[in-house]
């Protein structure tokens, strides 16, 4: 196998998003080894519970999680959305350069992930399906099911409110505009659970998921993502 992705670079060979170098490995193709192996894992100090970045090693949960306990029991996830892994997940998400879902569930799988009875991406709404033609979070689950041998749990939660872009809209408007969206389909009762997403800004979207799983008799959430938005001061 790595011989022929050695010559696949060879005949096809791309430029790194990143740097512009050529790529150098099929496995992270388009990005050159040194630019993905630049990709930093986070461990500056964070809240315990939603993993927000905290200014002390000292402040063990931020204010907004001691003020209203979240529905999941803790965020996991591998970097800050930035660089070489923003230009991943973008490349992933939004030209469908599929075969970036393996490196990048690899990455997931570097994280400290409890012990857990299933994995469930969060879902896109039918329609956003149907243009986008996959589901990046789906993609990456399903390796991430292989990697951990963590049964893939597809279809039991389901998006059934067609709502705009996360990215359209700010602040509290995100909350709002995934309110209520999405629906268990299948029995959770008494599962612990690996709800995985690509990027956490608000956290808005992991919160209604994880409500809903939660209502629905499961027992545990955590959630696994790739990368944090930082926050932005006075928002």
């Amino acid at each position: 196998m790595k011989y022929l992705g050695n010559l696949l670079n060879l005949l096809f060979p791309s430029k790194c998003p990143v740097c512009g170098s050529k790529s150098d490995d099929h496995l992270y193709n388009p990005f050159c080894t040194k630019c993905w192996r630049g990709i930093e894992k986070y461990s500056v100090p964070a809240c315990n519970i939603c993993g927000i970045p905290t200014v002390s090693s000292l402040t063990i949960t931020c204010e907004s999680c001691l003020k209203t306990k979240p529905p999941f029991s803790k965020v996991l996830y591998y970097g800050i959305y930035d660089g070489a892994l923003k230009e991943a997940i973008h490349l992933l998400k939004f030209n469908g350069v599929k075969r970036l879902s393996k490196p990048l569930s690899l990455l997931l799988s570097e994280l400290p992930i409890p012990e857990a009875d299933g994995i469930i991406p969060v879902p896109l709404h039918h329609k956003r399906l149907h243009q986008r033609e996959f589901n990046q979070t789906a993609s990456m689950s399903r390796h991430l099911s292989k990697n951990l041998k963590i049964p893939l749990m597809l279809n039991v939660l389901r998006k059934t409110k067609e709502t705009l872009p996360q990215t359209d809209v700010t602040g509290k408007e995100r909350l709002k505009n995934v309110k209520n969206a999405f629906k268990v389909s299948s029995i959770v009762e008494g599962l612990n659970l690996l709800l995985v997403d690509d990027v956490i800004t608000t956290g808005a979207t992991v919160r209604e998921c994880a409500k809903a799983l939660i209502k629905a008799g499961a027992k545990s959430v955590t959630v696994v993502a790739l990368a944090r938005s930082m926050p932005k001061q006075n928002t």
